[in-house]
């Protein structure tokens, strides 16, 4: 389980070090920086997949996503008498990104890259690596660690080695070193990261693939898109959880049902719902009840993930179904940790009643922090260095 998440230099987040529960909400106004956590988490995730180059490149590269304020905060600057307003670094330009767990920690440092003559400017360059065991990085806890394109890794007898392969400035070592017995936390640590999960505002207009016949096939993992909830449905009928399921849509939505039909091998939904003569089919159902039903496939699947991370589950929901969303949740926290980005205060104050963490986010001087942490209240951390 990840008990820490640390964030540096993106956008609103100058310095960001919260602490995560099996089940966390993190909540705040529009504009708070919400977002930039959920695609923070998103970022690391892709790191282990070797797509978190690609993934910065698409959001304009490394320059667009940097903090924008002055170094040391707002604040800091204000203190000091200076002008909050400035643009001249003098720090190193860094965007920092890391997770501690109940198992192993991993943090990766992203700069700018050193080769201006090429067209491939948005890529940034991963300049240090770690993995290390226990709550917070320190020599003694450090089991492998990449400065540039050198690695190294800890053996049997905890010392270190260094590898004679020299990794280019896009690749990550998580990714590029799977063989267990060199460094078996680098397998463990890329597994982890691929197998998180993010759900985000799901497509439901007309021309939506969920409201049209899918092929079925076993989908014990909901798609991102939720093209095949159908199939995903029939899965948990058949592997899952069918009672939380039936139950969970008979509570939100007065008794009514779901089952799948299937016509030459594709797999629709229909709802039938107590007073109507016949069953709704899927091209019928409101967008809020076909998103309900996504996130309902989500949140049981019968293979639950180390890491589901939700995006504003409440978009396009009517509030009678805040509630229903809530417990669903707070029964999938017994199985996986999950992490809920909301501003629904409805949804916030369920899932706290229930148990949840709550992290709530606010601007201070331009600057995105949490509510109430103060600097004995924050999660130690320290990042590798260059």
């Amino acid at each position: 389980m990840i008990t820490t998440l640390a964030i540096e230099g993106f956008r609103s987040l100058r310095h960001l070090v919260m602490p995560l529960g099996r089940l966390t909400v993190i909540s705040g106004a529009n504009g708070v920086g919400k977002s930039s956590v959920y695609r923070s988490l998103r970022l690391l995730s892709e790191v282990g997949q070797s797509g978190a180059i690609a993934a910065l490149a698409r959001e304009g590269g490394v320059q667009s996503m940097l903090w924008a304020g002055p170094e040391a905060g707002a604040a800091a600057a204000k203190r000091a008498g200076h002008p909050v307003q400035g643009t001249v670094r003098k720090d190193v330009v860094a965007l920092k990104l890391g997770y501690a767990g109940t198992e192993f920690g991993y943090a990766v440092d992203f700069g700018l890259p050193t080769d201006q003559c090429t067209m491939f400017s948005r890529d940034p360059e991963i300049k240090a690596e770690s993995v290390f065991s226990g709550a917070v990085l320190r020599p003694a806890t450090a089991l492998s660690e990449r400065r540039n394109g050198a690695v190294r890794v800890r053996d049997a007898r905890g010392e270190w080695v260094a590898h004679d392969y020299r990794l280019r400035p896009i690749e990550s070592m998580v990714a590029a070193f799977a063989d267990p017995g060199l460094a078996p936390e680098l397998l463990t640590v890329r597994e982890g990261l691929g197998s998180w999960r993010f759900y985000d505002h799901f497509r439901t207009d007309p021309d939506a693939p969920v409201r049209q016949a899918q092929l079925g096939t076993n989908t014990p993992v909901l798609s991102h898109s939720g093209a095949d909830l159908a199939a995903a449905i029939q899965t948990i009928r058949e592997r899952g959880d069918r009672t939380l399921l039936d139950r969970t849509i008979e509570q939100a939505f007065d008794g009514a049902s779901v089952r799948v039909q299937s016509r030459d091998g594709l797999f629709s939904l229909v709802m039938e719902q107590p007073g109507l003569l016949r069953p709704l089919e899927t091209h019928e159902l409101s967008d809020g009840t076909l998103r309900f039903l996504m996130l309902v496939a989500a949140l049981l699947s019968p293979t639950p993930p180390s890491l589901l991370v939700l995006n504003e589950p409440e978009t396009s929901l009517h509030p009678r179904l805040l509630e229903p969303l809530a417990q669903l949740v707070e029964a999938a926290a017994q199985l996986t940790q999950i992490v809920v980005v909301s501003h629904a205060s409805a949804l916030v104050d369920g899932l706290v009643r229930g148990g949840a963490n709550e992290v709530h986010l606010i601007k201070r001087d331009g600057e995105t922090v949490i509510e109430g942490q103060g600097m004995l209240d924050e999660p130690p951390w320290s990042w590798p260095k260059r």
